[in-house]
């Protein structure tokens, strides 16, 4: 059992990156599908060619320095990468009108100096054995917490559920209840009305007798 989960918490982290809204997003995972996990990614931009694993040295020191955790920076830009990045400051219209002239007046001149950067950061920094434990670890402890976060979220959420299914139910039994009352006092004022139609029945035809005797009488005085 030992051997099996030092074997998996020295699984070898690599490098992915990716662009998403203003942020270039990089992570420090095992792979592809845990880096889009920790990006909360809803489809798979790695075969949308929208993310890659890369070797950049300085990309790979920061991840690594903090692997698991989602790191930025403003999109476009080669600064470096951090847990908070600013938003970028060329969103504006007039900027994004200039960007074309920059480029081409360093057309002719970025042959030159971009082929150096690039020769500069091709051999990628060395990570050994101890460093990559290390850093698969905290990995691993970073993915624990999101997970442990994740699980107090869902357990505040079904907390919530219990909460108001158990007010509707009070408020739906309230209702019931007193729907039931009153039906019932309907039904007796119905049972009243019922009884008081029939007084009122028996009534009117004793009155109606009553006056046919004391009509018929009355016509045999005037006579």
């Amino acid at each position: 059992m030992a051997k099996k989960q030092t074997s998996k918490s020295t699984r070898k982290l690599k490098t992915y990156q990716t662009s998403l809204g203003f942020y270039d997003q990089a992570i420090a995972a095992p792979s592809m599908k845990a880096a889009l996990q920790a990006w909360g990614a809803s489809s798979n931009l790695f075969h949308q060619g929208a993310a890659k694993e890369t070797d950049d040295p300085d990309i790979v020191a920061a991840t690594m320095a903090k692997p698991g955790v989602v790191l930025r920076r403003p999109v476009g830009s080669d600064g470096p990468f951090t847990e908070s990045a600013e938003l970028p400051t060329d969103l504006g219209e007039g900027q994004s009108e200039r960007k074309p002239k920059s480029k081409s007046k360093s057309k002719p001149e970025s042959k030159s100096t971009k082929r150096p950067a690039k020769a500069a950061k091709k051999p990628s920094r060395k990570i050994d054995d101890q460093a990559a434990r290390k850093a698969a670890a905290a990995f691993e402890k970073e993915e624990r917490r999101r997970e442990a976060e994740r699980k107090k979220e869902e357990a505040a959420r079904a907390r919530e559920r219990v909460r108001r299914d158990k007010a509707v139910a009070t408020a739906q039994a309230a209702l019931d209840k007193a729907r039931r009352e009153h039906e019932a006092r309907s039904e007796e004022i119905e049972a009243e009305r019922a009884a008081l139609d029939a007084r009122a029945e028996a009534e009117q035809g004793r009155w109606d007798k009553q006056r046919m005797k004391l009509e018929q009488a009355l016509s045999r005085a005037r006579e």
